[in-house]
């Protein structure tokens, strides 16, 4: 006999299978079963095959370097001090200087922080938690942290419609007995991104009739909520997270139609449908609405949604589809299991060894189509041994170094696969020390870096504003890269073995001197060495960290 039991970590969600004496744990990609792992043969590796066939590896792209080095946080991050833990009206420096290291923050945004009773929005402070958005997303725009607002999670007030045994907070977004495919089901979530992009959209010329905060005291002296337009501090909210969870039961997973019902819905108030207070687009026609994540890695979800749009929303002035989303947006953990050929995982794997490539390709294909950009909005590995998304220790590299190498090759990757922004999960970890999949995850602790962000952080610093050019070489790879009239060359042995590889990198006739990067742990920039070519041409020996080369002249 089987039985199952749930429960909600901090950040993501976990499902425990118990039979017998054998306790299995899943969430969203594969089952994390022993399995066989994949083939680290330095001859083949799985992106390099997709590289020489014609990907689109070889295109080059606009997008800058640095958006593939976001994270994925939450309000306590920039907000708690542990040494006073109660006081929330400050950004806790120590942290900031961590989250600094990243472009871009993915805010995990519980609904009921924004909207604790039905229909009385609050931010700064939230009624739920005393959070401060307002002073979260002005740090963020003084710092050039471009924030993604994923706004998630059922509010307890709609929860409450549900029988006591199917109250899970994350129960697709509408009341209990509502029709899943009709987008008026979804006019709460309508109304409160509605609000959401009143305040922090770039609008200033919403109605302020149309927009309300709760302004009652919660207490004496409590700060108190004013409605503020178009402060300019959010470009993108994200609708929902994992609308195509399978492992909750059936009131949490939407169907790519009544998931693409859900958007119409929050998008514009399925065109303008709802009312003059629904949807995102109706406060501000610049805000970017992002997919949900979907974590099933099937491009066919985005197909899917997009037929319905055509179906049900029709098409623009121009001939296009009307689509109620801007930007497509999966997750994907690198591991040896496989969600294609439902493989089961047992440890994580090395970026060029997945199905990464692969998928990212598969959801360029689709999107492309449609002008849209395709973003990753979790990815990441653990370093607690126990974890089925574990990095590896890799001879006298210990877990947090093999983490941190696979994280920089998951960015370069991505480039290569023309993904136009990358969010890292996560932050801190959610549970230090567990074993359980996604628990340590963590880039930072105890107010240091670990050396994954160190990495993006000299890696930003080194060549944040290059693009990249092309792939010269598969194995090693060597990617091409330019900012202007500068050149850099990433080169990588895309293997989890400790491997090296000789490489003669031509960096022409012209030049005399070469300028050669490595990461260093623990530093904020990378050690730089200087290299005599020989008719301009270095020798170098590449390893399973990228180093960078450019021309000294």
């Amino acid at each position: 006999m089987m039985t199952f039991m749930s429960f909600i970590l901090p950040s993501k969600t976990w499902v425990y299978l118990i039979t017998g004496m054998s306790v299995f744990a899943s969430h969203c990609r594969v089952t994390p079963l022993p399995s066989k792992p994949v083939s680290t043969d330095s001859a083949i590796t799985a992106e390099s095959s997709l590289t020489t066939s014609g990907a689109k590896t070889t295109t080059a792209s606009t997008v800058p370097l640095k958006n593939m080095f976001g994270i994925n946080s939450y309000e306590w991050d920039f907000l708690q001090n542990p040494a006073d833990p109660n006081n929330r009206t400050t950004i806790y420096e120590t942290n900031m200087a961590l989250i600094k290291s990243f472009s871009a923050v993915r805010h995990y945004m519980n609904w009921n922080k924004l909207e604790n009773t039905e229909g009385n929005y609050t931010y700064d402070p939230t009624n739920d938690g005393s959070w401060d958005y307002d002073l979260i997303y002005t740090r963020c725009k003084q710092e050039g942290i471009t924030v993604l607002a994923d706004l998630k999670n059922c509010p307890r007030w709609m929860l409450a419609s549900y029988p006591a045994d199917q109250q899970d907070d994350e129960n697709a977004p509408l009341p209990y007995g509502a029709d899943m495919s009709k987008p008026a089901s979804y006019l709460a979530m309508a109304k409160v991104g509605f609000q959401f992009a009143a305040r922090y959209g770039s609008n200033a010329a919403v109605d302020k009739s149309l927009v309300t905060v709760d302004s009652r005291p919660r207490w004496t002296n409590d700060r108190i909520n004013v409605v503020k337009i178009g402060l300019n501090l959010v470009k993108y909210i994200e609708c929902n997270n994992e609308p195509d969870r399978w492992w909750k039961g059936p009131q949490t997973t939407q169907t790519p139609e009544q998931y693409a019902a859900n958007l119409s819905a929050f998008y514009d108030g399925d065109k303008g449908k709802l009312g003059k207070n629904a949807g995102v687009k109706t406060a501000d026609p610049n805000m970017m609405v992002v997919m949900g994540g979907i974590a099933t890695c099937d491009p066919n979800y985005v197909a899917r949604i997009i037929a319905w749009c055509k179906t049900n929303r029709g098409t623009r002035a121009d001939g296009s589809v009307d689509l109620c989303f801007d930007v497509v947006n999966y997750h994907y953990y690198s591991n040896n299991g496989s969600v294609i050929t439902h493989r089961t995982a047992s440890t994580g794997v090395a970026p060029e060894l997945s199905d990464a490539g692969t998928i990212a390709d598969s959801f360029t294909k689709v999107a492309y189509q449609y002008h849209l950009p395709v973003w990753v909005t979790e990815a990441g590995y653990d370093i607690n041994q126990g974890s089925y998304q574990k990095a590896i220790p890799i001879g006298t590299k210990s877990a947090l170094i093999t983490q941190a190498d696979w994280i920089l090759r998951t960015s370069l990757l991505y480039m290569r696969h023309h993904i136009a922004s990358v969010y890292f999960y996560q932050l801190f970890d959610a549970n230090p020390g567990y074993a359980g999949q996604y628990s340590t995850s963590g880039l930072a602790e105890n107010g240091q870096r670990r050396p994954a962000a160190d990495y993006i952080l000299q890696t930003t610093k080194l060549m944040g504003t290059y693009t990249y050019v092309k792939t010269i070489s598969t194995n090693p790879l060597v990617d091409q890269y330019q900012n202007g009239k500068k050149t850099m060359y990433v080169l990588t042995v895309p293997d989890q073995v400790g491997r090296t590889a000789a490489y003669t990198l031509d960096l022409g006739k012209t030049t005399l001197t070469a300028n050669i990067y490595n990461p260093k742990v623990g530093a904020d920039a990378m050690t730089k060495t200087t290299k005599v070519t020989l008719a301009g041409k270095v020798n170098v020996t590449v390893t399973e960290t990228p180093m960078f080369i450019e021309s000294a002249q």
